[in-house]
């Protein structure tokens, strides 16, 4: 069979190149510059922000959630780096950069080793010379990656008399990967530690360098040996630098958001915030307008395992996710070896900043879940997690539609007590969690949230107190609040819904409000009371 021929630049044109009149093509899953520019696809502008960042300093560290468009940003810089001004025409750095100056790049992607450390080691020298042959130089692989880089990094300043740019894409996947392996992960940690501090060890050679990725990892350990990177993750002049702004949603791709309700896209992509503009998922965006259909795009290309299982074994109360509060050190460190949650979903996309607030010298940040789309995500994937694999969930789902729909609130008892007594015995003694108390009425409110209900509140503050959590319909108000008791039911949960006059909430709504109370039996398991009324 004969070789194909090579998929070049021009292969994007002859494929994807829009027509007079057509609407320009959508760049999902593409993270080739050169393929976008050259493909008539679309394009949001971030070079100005690249001109300023190779003007205000030499190390850069970015972190940004995956599928953020991490990839595509690095290639841009390489492009431009690399003075290939005819991919550059029409965008804001044309005019703004000096062409004539073409810099040396050394790209290295870790996203894509065999597992373990004699993978990544033999990856990577895969990858430096791959590096060196597109550079032209004859370089002979070492056997320690760490010496072949520096070895590249010296001839490739010698060659073309120029400092390198040194470009690393997904530093922290091959960490990640093995993130449940505690020794193995510790392993690979402390060797690319030294793997890095090349970087900074050839600074006489190195004019430039980025590195991104999903984490942080404690600056004491992985950067111990590059301790010179400017962390711009939560610099508010590089906010939009990946996502997408209100105003490149409107000006890039207008012809597509037609048919759309935009209150609707900003409630399920937006709400990224790194303490400048907020952003929207880039990668949700061009799956809404490529299929037209409003869920949880984001989410579905994959959540890592290892973060639901941390947030099932040691997050007891569920609903805490939506008001956590962490400081700085606490968002910017990922320690192996004691993982803090808020850090792990903060960084992995899963929560973001809601605001910044000082106390004294410090600063402080609330953090959320950023939109509908991880909302529902989330809760959907944790909702096995928490009861163990059960394949009626869906079913059950459907039946607690069906009953709120109907204004059945007294069969949502029968169903929640099918639900708590299909648990399996041996998931409660093997799952942390569950020998929390607070674990039953997580499991209540998992439901309603994976359930796809728009308007669910917790903690839903009133004049005299807070609801623990209000569920707004447009044939119905639910109001519950929650108990946990020994083993009798007493009615303190409904009781204490009528003293606070909860209801006064919602009555100028002009619907029915229900008021629930409902008080768990921590030994038995289960619905111990459930008491209701209409007001």
């Amino acid at each position: 069979m004969p070789a194909q021929p090579p998929i070049d630049a021009t292969f994007a044109n002859r494929f994807a190149q829009a027509a007079p009149g057509d609407t320009p093509a959508l760049p999902l899953g593409i993270q080739n510059f050169a393929e976008i520019r050259q493909g008539g696809y679309l394009y949001a502008d971030k070079t100005a922000l690249l001109a300023r960042m190779f003007r205000s300093g030499k190390y850069f560290f970015l972190s940004r959630p995956r599928r953020f468009g991490k990839s595509l940003l690095l290639d841009t810089c390489k492009e431009l780096l690399e003075g290939n001004q005819t991919l550059f025409q029409g965008l804001a750095v044309e005019h703004d950069w000096e062409w004539r100056a073409r810099i040396p790049v050394l790209k290295l992607d870790m996203g894509d080793f065999l597992p373990g450390l004699d993978g990544l080691q033999a990856g990577l020298l895969q990858k430096l010379g791959e590096n060196a042959e597109r550079l032209g130089l004859s370089w002979q692989a070492p056997q320690n990656p760490a010496t072949g880089l520096r070895e590249l990094i010296l001839q490739t300043r010698r060659k073309f008399g120029q400092r390198v740019a040194v470009l690393v894409d997904e530093y922290d996947k091959p960490m990640l990967d093995t993130l449940q392996d505690k020794a193995q992960c510790t392993a690979i940690r402390d060797w690319l530690s030294g793997f890095y501090a090349v970087i900074k060890s050839a600074d006489a050679e190195v004019g430039f360098a980025l590195i991104s990725g999903v984490s942080r990892f404690a600056k004491v350990s992985l950067f111990s040996g590059l301790n010179n990177l400017r962390d711009i993750t939560l610099d508010p002049d590089y906010a939009s630098l990946c996502g997408y702004t209100e105003a490149e949603l409107d000006r890039v791709f207008a012809p597509w958001l037609q048919g759309l309700s935009r209150e609707q896209i900003k409630r399920w992509y937006n709400g990224y915030h790194w303490l400048g503009e907020r952003v929207y998922n880039p990668y949700a965006i061009l799956c809404l307008l490529q299929q037209r259909k409003f869920k949880p795009h984001w989410y579905e290309t994959g959540s890592p395992g290892f973060l639901l299982k941390e947030l099932a074994q040691r997050t007891p109360w569920l609903p805490d996710l939506q008001q956590i509060h962490a400081d700085a050190d606490l968002l910017s460190n990922f320690d192996i070896e004691t993982i803090s949650i808020p850090a792990l979903m903060f960084q992995t996309g899963y929560l973001t900043i809601a605001d910044e607030y000082a106390i004294g010298d410090n600063y402080y940040y609330r953090l959320r879940l950023p939109n509908r789309d991880v909302e529902l995500g989330l809760f959907n994937r944790l909702l096995p997690d928490l009861v163990g694999d059960d394949a009626r969930i869906g079913a059950q789902r459907n039946r607690l539609h069906q009953l709120l729909s109907a204004g059945d609130i007294a069969a949502l008892r029968e169903l929640f007590q099918s639900i708590y007594a299909a648990i399996p015995y041996n998931w409660h003694s093997n799952t942390p969690l569950a020998q929390y108390e607070a674990y039953y009425a997580s499991v209540f409110y998992v439901y309603f949230m994976a359930s796809g209900f728009p308007d669910v509140r917790l903690e839903d503050a009133t004049s005299v107190g807070r609801i623990d959590m209000s569920v707004i319909l447009p044939q119905c108000v639910c109001i519950f609040e929650f108990k946990v008791v020994a083993e009798t039911a007493d009615g303190s949960a409904l009781a204490q819904i009528e003293a606070r006059n909860y209801a006064q909430k919602y009555k100028a709504l002009g619907r029915p409000v229900f008021l629930i109370g409902i008080e768990f039996s921590s030994a038995h398991r289960n619905i111990a009371g459930f008491d209701w009324k209409q007001v």
